[in-house]
């Protein structure tokens, strides 16, 4: 399936879809797995797309606080920026956007974010929605549609970038069409949306009202 199409702006997740931490947040859940006595094999791969406060609240721990160790997790992964690098073509790319033309949606914190996407050559946009701006994360539409109303455009006429099943869900939900990034993936995923490995491989043209038209 390709894509042809103008829109006012662009929503990008950021983990896997603008940069890759893959490596990096594995390491961290691997050493909160350990923790917890939790078998990392089957744990790690569900960290991803969403939430840490979501993932640990899922654990259903006894006695666990949420919020301590969802700082635990957010100071190793903050720390640990090792391997942490752009997707192909992705510095590029969203440096060719309008800065009123594009947001991030991440399911991190605003601090490791920020500190990711400095550490893979990616200034932060002006417009970011992090895991403190919602009250439910993805796969919730909220931060999608948080973003397009902060950008001051219809999130319909937003493209959503995403990497993982979760974010895939909330842009759907969110009204907006998605592309699928598949740079960072470790299995494959079915979806009825466009995808590409990187942006390499997309045409993207600005025109003169800021419209983003994109082939790919």
């Amino acid at each position: 399936m390709s894509l042809s199409r103008t829109y006012q702006a662009f929503l990008f997740d950021m983990d896997g879809t603008l940069i890759t931490s893959t490596a990096a947040a594995e390491r961290v859940w691997t050493r909160w797995a350990a923790r917890h006595g939790l078998e990392a094999a089957t744990f790690v791969p569900t960290i991803h797309g969403v939430r840490a406060a979501d993932t640990i609240r899922r654990q259903k721990l006894p006695g666990v606080d949420v919020e301590a160790e969802t700082a635990w997790v957010e100071r190793g992964e903050i720390e640990d920026l090792e391997g942490v690098a752009p997707i192909p073509g992705a510095v590029d790319f969203v440096g060719r956007l309008p800065p009123e033309r594009w947001a991030v949606v991440t399911s991190a914190t605003t601090a490791l974010a920020s500190a990711r996407m400095r550490a893979a050559g990616i200034e932060p946009p002006k417009i970011m929605i992090t895991a403190e701006d919602v009250t439910r994360g993805k796969p919730d539409p909220a931060g999608y549609r948080l973003a397009a109303e902060r950008l001051g455009v219809d999130v319909a006429e937003c493209l959503v970038f995403e990497d993982a099943e979760a974010g895939i869900k909330a842009g759907e939900a969110a009204g907006a069409d998605v592309m699928v990034i598949t740079a960072a993936w470790t299995h494959s995923l079915e979806t009825p949306h466009p995808t590409t490995a990187d942006y390499a491989d997309l045409r993207l043209e600005v025109d003169a009202d800021g419209g983003l038209n994109i082939q790919g």
